[in-house]
Protein backbone atom coordinates (compact mmCIF):
# COMPACT_ATOMS: atom_id res chain seq x y z
CA UNK A 1 0.00 0.00 0.00
CA UNK A 2 1.03 3.53 -0.94
CA UNK A 3 0.49 5.61 2.35
CA UNK A 4 2.17 8.68 0.84
CA UNK A 5 -0.84 9.21 -1.18
CA UNK A 6 -3.29 8.72 1.81
CA UNK A 7 -5.36 12.21 2.21
CA UNK A 8 -8.08 10.95 4.07
CA UNK A 9 -8.68 8.61 6.72
CA UNK A 10 -11.53 7.16 8.17
CA UNK A 11 -10.68 5.08 11.78
CA UNK A 12 -13.78 3.48 13.15
CA UNK A 13 -13.88 1.85 16.58
CA UNK A 14 -18.09 1.28 17.01
CA UNK A 15 -18.45 -0.66 20.55
CA UNK A 16 -17.59 0.13 24.08
CA UNK A 17 -16.27 2.71 26.18
CA UNK A 18 -13.00 1.52 27.00
CA UNK A 19 -12.30 -0.20 23.58
CA UNK A 20 -12.69 3.22 22.13
CA UNK A 21 -10.69 5.02 24.67
CA UNK A 22 -8.06 2.58 24.48
CA UNK A 23 -7.95 3.27 20.64
CA UNK A 24 -6.91 6.97 21.09
CA UNK A 25 -3.12 5.94 20.83
CA UNK A 26 -3.84 4.97 17.35
CA UNK A 27 -5.60 8.07 16.47
CA UNK A 28 -2.61 9.56 17.66
CA UNK A 29 -0.05 7.48 16.25
CA UNK A 30 -2.42 8.16 13.05
CA UNK A 31 -2.11 11.80 13.45
CA UNK A 32 2.00 11.82 13.36
CA UNK A 33 1.57 9.43 10.64
CA UNK A 34 -0.42 11.82 8.70
CA UNK A 35 -0.06 15.17 9.76
CA UNK A 36 -1.53 16.94 6.78
CA UNK A 37 -4.21 13.90 6.71
CA UNK A 38 -8.13 14.87 7.16
CA UNK A 39 -9.53 12.26 9.63
CA UNK A 40 -12.77 11.65 11.22
CA UNK A 41 -13.51 8.80 13.72
CA UNK A 42 -16.23 7.40 13.79
CA UNK A 43 -18.09 5.83 17.16
CA UNK A 44 -21.49 4.71 18.42
CA UNK A 45 -23.53 7.31 19.57
CA UNK A 46 -22.93 6.34 23.32
CA UNK A 47 -18.96 6.92 23.33
CA UNK A 48 -18.81 10.03 21.32
CA UNK A 49 -17.84 12.47 24.16
CA UNK A 50 -14.58 10.29 24.46
CA UNK A 51 -13.15 11.51 21.30
CA UNK A 52 -15.05 14.85 20.53
CA UNK A 53 -12.40 17.60 21.14
CA UNK A 54 -9.29 15.40 20.29
CA UNK A 55 -6.85 17.48 19.17
CA UNK A 56 -6.09 15.16 16.71
CA UNK A 57 -9.36 14.69 14.76
CA UNK A 58 -10.85 16.69 12.43
CA UNK A 59 -14.27 14.89 12.17
CA UNK A 60 -16.15 12.85 14.89
CA UNK A 61 -19.07 10.51 13.00
CA UNK A 62 -21.42 8.75 15.18
CA UNK A 63 -22.77 5.46 13.86
CA UNK A 64 -25.73 3.90 15.18
CA UNK A 65 -27.00 0.12 15.11
CA UNK A 66 -29.91 0.49 12.71
CA UNK A 67 -31.69 -1.22 9.97
CA UNK A 68 -30.64 -2.57 6.54
CA UNK A 69 -32.10 0.40 4.77
CA UNK A 70 -30.85 3.34 7.09
CA UNK A 71 -27.36 1.47 6.83
CA UNK A 72 -26.99 1.50 3.03
CA UNK A 73 -28.71 5.63 3.42
CA UNK A 74 -25.56 5.89 5.61
CA UNK A 75 -23.20 4.37 3.97
CA UNK A 76 -24.09 6.61 0.85
CA UNK A 77 -24.12 9.72 2.82
CA UNK A 78 -20.14 8.99 4.24
CA UNK A 79 -19.38 7.90 0.55
CA UNK A 80 -19.33 11.57 -0.32
CA UNK A 81 -16.88 12.38 1.92
CA UNK A 82 -14.03 9.96 -0.06
CA UNK A 83 -11.87 8.51 2.24
CA UNK A 84 -9.04 6.73 1.08
CA UNK A 85 -8.56 4.79 4.13
CA UNK A 86 -10.69 2.82 6.76
CA UNK A 87 -8.89 1.24 9.32
CA UNK A 88 -11.48 -0.72 11.42
CA UNK A 89 -10.05 -1.15 14.57
CA UNK A 90 -13.42 -3.44 15.59
CA UNK A 91 -14.34 -5.69 13.01
CA UNK A 92 -17.87 -6.17 12.25
CA UNK A 93 -19.91 -7.15 9.63
CA UNK A 94 -22.01 -4.11 9.35
CA UNK A 95 -19.22 -1.38 9.77
CA UNK A 96 -17.44 -4.15 7.31
CA UNK A 97 -20.24 -3.09 4.58
CA UNK A 98 -20.31 0.23 5.47
CA UNK A 99 -16.49 0.72 4.66
CA UNK A 100 -17.15 -1.25 1.19
CA UNK A 101 -20.51 0.44 0.22
CA UNK A 102 -18.84 3.84 1.18
CA UNK A 103 -16.27 3.22 -1.79
CA UNK A 104 -12.92 3.35 0.49
CA UNK A 105 -10.45 1.59 -1.77
CA UNK A 106 -8.14 0.26 1.40
CA UNK A 107 -9.97 -0.95 4.22
CA UNK A 108 -8.07 -2.57 6.60
CA UNK A 109 -9.56 -4.93 10.06
CA UNK A 110 -9.27 -7.83 12.00
CA UNK A 111 -10.70 -10.83 10.15
CA UNK A 112 -13.21 -12.03 12.97
CA UNK A 113 -16.77 -11.94 11.22
CA UNK A 114 -18.61 -13.71 8.20
CA UNK A 115 -18.03 -10.42 5.95
CA UNK A 116 -14.47 -10.15 6.52
CA UNK A 117 -14.08 -10.49 2.50
CA UNK A 118 -14.90 -6.97 2.37
CA UNK A 119 -11.71 -5.73 3.65
CA UNK A 120 -8.66 -4.99 1.46
CA UNK A 121 -6.26 -5.65 4.32
CA UNK A 122 -7.29 -8.86 6.55
CA UNK A 123 -5.17 -9.29 10.32
CA UNK A 124 -5.31 -12.94 11.80
CA UNK A 125 -7.14 -12.50 15.04
CA UNK A 126 -5.94 -13.71 17.71
CA UNK A 127 -6.84 -10.88 20.60
CA UNK A 128 -8.23 -14.32 22.37
CA UNK A 129 -4.54 -15.30 23.46
CA UNK A 130 -4.02 -12.24 25.07
CA UNK A 131 -0.86 -11.63 24.02
CA UNK A 132 -0.63 -8.11 24.26
CA UNK A 133 -2.09 -4.87 25.35
CA UNK A 134 -5.56 -4.31 23.57
CA UNK A 135 -4.43 -0.62 22.89
CA UNK A 136 -1.51 -2.37 20.88
CA UNK A 137 -3.78 -4.54 19.22
CA UNK A 138 -5.20 -1.54 17.91
CA UNK A 139 -1.73 0.02 16.77
CA UNK A 140 -0.81 -3.06 14.90
CA UNK A 141 -3.77 -2.17 12.34
CA UNK A 142 -1.86 0.98 11.57
CA UNK A 143 1.71 -0.73 11.72
CA UNK A 144 -0.07 -3.30 9.01
CA UNK A 145 -0.06 -0.79 6.18
CA UNK A 146 3.58 0.57 6.67
CA UNK A 147 3.45 2.82 9.38
CA UNK A 148 6.12 2.69 12.48
CA UNK A 149 3.38 3.18 15.35
CA UNK A 150 4.02 4.05 19.02
CA UNK A 151 1.95 3.56 22.20
CA UNK A 152 1.00 7.07 23.69
CA UNK A 153 -0.96 8.12 26.27
CA UNK A 154 -4.41 7.59 26.46
CA UNK A 155 -6.76 10.83 25.54
CA UNK A 156 -9.92 12.32 26.66
CA UNK A 157 -10.42 15.46 26.64
CA UNK A 158 -12.27 17.49 29.26
CA UNK A 159 -14.55 19.90 28.21
CA UNK A 160 -15.45 23.15 30.59
CA UNK A 161 -19.07 22.27 30.57
CA UNK A 162 -18.50 18.94 32.22
CA UNK A 163 -16.22 20.88 34.63
CA UNK A 164 -19.23 23.42 35.46
CA UNK A 165 -21.50 19.87 36.27
CA UNK A 166 -19.15 18.70 38.24
CA UNK A 167 -18.14 21.07 40.34
CA UNK A 168 -21.67 21.75 41.22
CA UNK A 169 -22.58 18.21 42.02
CA UNK A 170 -19.87 18.67 44.69
CA UNK A 171 -20.76 21.62 45.62
CA UNK A 172 -24.53 20.34 46.07
CA UNK A 173 -23.07 17.51 48.11
CA UNK A 174 -21.30 19.21 50.44
CA UNK A 175 -18.02 18.94 48.99
CA UNK A 176 -15.53 22.03 49.53
CA UNK A 177 -13.00 23.21 47.31
CA UNK A 178 -10.27 20.85 47.66
CA UNK A 179 -11.47 17.87 49.52
CA UNK A 180 -9.82 14.94 48.99
CA UNK A 181 -11.89 12.22 47.69
CA UNK A 182 -11.75 8.59 46.03
CA UNK A 183 -14.59 7.56 43.74
CA UNK A 184 -15.91 4.14 43.77
CA UNK A 185 -17.47 2.00 40.78
CA UNK A 186 -18.94 -1.06 41.77
CA UNK A 187 -20.74 -1.79 38.70
CA UNK A 188 -19.24 -3.75 35.21
CA UNK A 189 -20.67 -5.62 32.04
CA UNK A 190 -21.47 -8.46 33.48
CA UNK A 191 -22.00 -10.32 37.17
CA UNK A 192 -18.79 -12.32 37.10
CA UNK A 193 -16.98 -8.82 36.98
CA UNK A 194 -18.24 -7.76 39.63
CA UNK A 195 -16.27 -7.53 42.94
CA UNK A 196 -19.21 -7.59 46.09
CA UNK A 197 -20.58 -4.90 47.17
CA UNK A 198 -19.76 -5.34 50.81
CA UNK A 199 -16.46 -5.26 50.29
CA UNK A 200 -16.22 -2.08 48.22
CA UNK A 201 -18.68 -0.65 50.94
CA UNK A 202 -15.47 -2.11 53.66
CA UNK A 203 -12.89 -0.66 51.54
CA UNK A 204 -14.11 2.68 51.41
CA UNK A 205 -14.84 3.15 55.15
CA UNK A 206 -11.65 2.03 55.94
CA UNK A 207 -9.67 4.62 53.57
CA UNK A 208 -12.44 7.37 55.01
CA UNK A 209 -11.53 6.94 58.55
CA UNK A 210 -7.49 6.46 57.70
CA UNK A 211 -7.41 9.51 55.41
CA UNK A 212 -10.03 11.72 56.08
CA UNK A 213 -11.22 11.53 52.44
CA UNK A 214 -14.64 11.41 51.08
CA UNK A 215 -15.98 8.36 49.19
CA UNK A 216 -18.21 8.84 45.95
CA UNK A 217 -19.95 6.12 44.22
CA UNK A 218 -20.75 6.51 40.43
CA UNK A 219 -22.57 3.57 38.03
CA UNK A 220 -23.96 3.55 34.88
CA UNK A 221 -28.01 3.72 34.86
CA UNK A 222 -28.41 0.37 34.71
CA UNK A 223 -26.39 -0.18 37.86
CA UNK A 224 -28.03 2.30 40.46
CA UNK A 225 -29.54 -0.29 43.02
CA UNK A 226 -25.59 -1.85 42.55
CA UNK A 227 -24.39 1.21 44.19
CA UNK A 228 -27.40 1.34 46.62
CA UNK A 229 -26.19 -1.50 48.11
CA UNK A 230 -22.73 0.03 48.62
CA UNK A 231 -23.92 2.76 49.78
CA UNK A 232 -26.68 1.00 52.86
CA UNK A 233 -23.70 -1.40 53.48
CA UNK A 234 -21.14 1.50 54.76
CA UNK A 235 -20.78 3.40 57.79
CA UNK A 236 -19.81 6.39 56.91
CA UNK A 237 -22.08 8.18 54.27
CA UNK A 238 -21.32 8.43 50.92
CA UNK A 239 -21.93 11.23 48.41
CA UNK A 240 -24.10 8.98 45.73
CA UNK A 241 -23.82 10.26 42.49
CA UNK A 242 -24.76 6.75 40.64
CA UNK A 243 -26.65 7.34 37.48
CA UNK A 244 -26.15 11.16 37.29
CA UNK A 245 -22.95 11.45 35.21
CA UNK A 246 -22.40 11.35 31.89
CA UNK A 247 -18.92 10.14 30.34
CA UNK A 248 -17.87 14.04 29.83
CA UNK A 249 -18.76 14.17 33.73
CA UNK A 250 -16.69 11.20 34.86
CA UNK A 251 -13.70 12.82 33.21
CA UNK A 252 -14.59 15.71 35.13
CA UNK A 253 -14.56 14.18 38.15
CA UNK A 254 -12.13 12.20 37.96
CA UNK A 255 -9.67 14.98 37.10
CA UNK A 256 -10.32 16.17 40.52
CA UNK A 257 -10.29 12.49 42.15
CA UNK A 258 -7.54 11.40 44.46
CA UNK A 259 -8.76 7.83 43.79
CA UNK A 260 -10.50 5.78 41.51
CA UNK A 261 -11.15 1.68 42.21
CA UNK A 262 -13.38 -0.71 40.12
CA UNK A 263 -14.00 -3.42 38.38
CA UNK A 264 -12.84 -4.28 35.03
CA UNK A 265 -15.02 -1.70 33.04
CA UNK A 266 -14.90 1.34 30.25
CA UNK A 267 -14.88 3.39 32.92
CA UNK A 268 -11.16 2.77 34.38
CA UNK A 269 -9.35 3.95 31.16
CA UNK A 270 -11.25 7.27 31.24
CA UNK A 271 -9.82 7.61 34.71
CA UNK A 272 -6.50 6.20 33.38
CA UNK A 273 -6.96 8.81 30.23
CA UNK A 274 -7.66 11.65 32.63
CA UNK A 275 -4.37 10.16 34.78
CA UNK A 276 -6.35 9.67 37.93
CA UNK A 277 -4.65 6.72 40.27
CA UNK A 278 -6.84 3.59 39.53
CA UNK A 279 -7.12 0.35 41.06
CA UNK A 280 -9.11 -2.38 38.94
CA UNK A 281 -10.33 -5.41 40.25
CA UNK A 282 -10.33 -8.07 37.85
CA UNK A 283 -12.17 -11.56 37.60
CA UNK A 284 -12.34 -13.81 35.06
CA UNK A 285 -9.37 -16.12 34.39
CA UNK A 286 -9.02 -15.90 30.75
CA UNK A 287 -6.36 -14.73 28.62
CA UNK A 288 -8.04 -12.70 26.59
CA UNK A 289 -9.94 -11.41 29.33
CA UNK A 290 -6.59 -10.88 31.54
CA UNK A 291 -5.36 -7.52 33.00
CA UNK A 292 -2.35 -8.10 30.47
CA UNK A 293 -4.94 -7.31 27.46
CA UNK A 294 -7.46 -4.69 29.47
CA UNK A 295 -4.83 -3.16 32.34
CA UNK A 296 -5.34 -0.04 33.21
CA UNK A 297 -2.50 1.87 31.43
CA UNK A 298 -0.03 4.63 33.41
CA UNK A 299 2.11 5.34 35.83
CA UNK A 300 0.17 5.12 38.90
CA UNK A 301 -2.19 2.06 37.98
CA UNK A 302 -2.71 -1.26 39.51
CA UNK A 303 -4.49 -3.93 38.53
CA UNK A 304 -5.45 -7.04 41.08
CA UNK A 305 -6.33 -10.52 39.57
CA UNK A 306 -5.89 -14.08 41.23
CA UNK A 307 -5.29 -17.21 39.78
CA UNK A 308 -7.75 -19.81 41.08
CA UNK A 309 -7.06 -22.95 38.71
CA UNK A 310 -10.23 -22.87 36.41
CA UNK A 311 -9.56 -24.66 33.70
CA UNK A 312 -12.75 -23.13 31.63
CA UNK A 313 -14.21 -20.05 32.52
CA UNK A 314 -18.27 -20.55 33.07
CA UNK A 315 -18.52 -16.95 33.12
CA UNK A 316 -21.98 -16.04 34.97
CA UNK A 317 -23.00 -19.44 35.20
CA UNK A 318 -19.52 -19.65 37.10
CA UNK A 319 -20.46 -22.79 39.76
CA UNK A 320 -17.67 -21.75 42.19
CA UNK A 321 -19.22 -18.99 42.92
CA UNK A 322 -17.16 -15.85 41.49
CA UNK A 323 -14.36 -17.53 43.62
CA UNK A 324 -11.51 -15.64 41.02
CA UNK A 325 -12.87 -11.86 41.88
CA UNK A 326 -13.97 -12.76 45.86
CA UNK A 327 -10.21 -14.03 46.07
CA UNK A 328 -9.31 -10.72 45.81
CA UNK A 329 -9.63 -8.86 49.54
CA UNK A 330 -10.54 -6.02 50.65
CA UNK A 331 -6.84 -6.17 52.63
CA UNK A 332 -5.07 -6.11 49.21
CA UNK A 333 -7.59 -2.94 47.97
CA UNK A 334 -6.70 -0.95 51.08
CA UNK A 335 -3.01 -1.95 51.23
CA UNK A 336 -2.55 -0.43 46.94
CA UNK A 337 -5.20 2.53 47.64
CA UNK A 338 -2.76 3.38 50.69
CA UNK A 339 0.26 3.30 48.56
CA UNK A 340 -1.93 5.50 45.90
CA UNK A 341 -2.94 8.30 47.85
Amino acid sequence: MDITKIKRILIARTDRIGDVVLSTPTITASRKAFPNAYIAVMVSPKTKEIVAGNPYINEVITCDKKGILETLYFAKWLKNKKFDLALILHSTNRVNLISFLAGIPKRVGYARGKMDFLLTNRLPYKKRLGEKHEAEYSLDILRSIGVDARISPLLMPVKKENEKNVGELLRENGLRQGEKFIVLHPGASSVSKMWPHENFAKAADILIERFGVRALLVSAPEHVKIGEKVMFSMKNKPVFLCGRTSLGDLGALFKKANLFISNDSGPVHIACAIGTPVISIFARNEKGLSPERWGPLGDRTVALHKDVGCVECLAHNCNKGFLCIRSVTVEEVVEKASELL
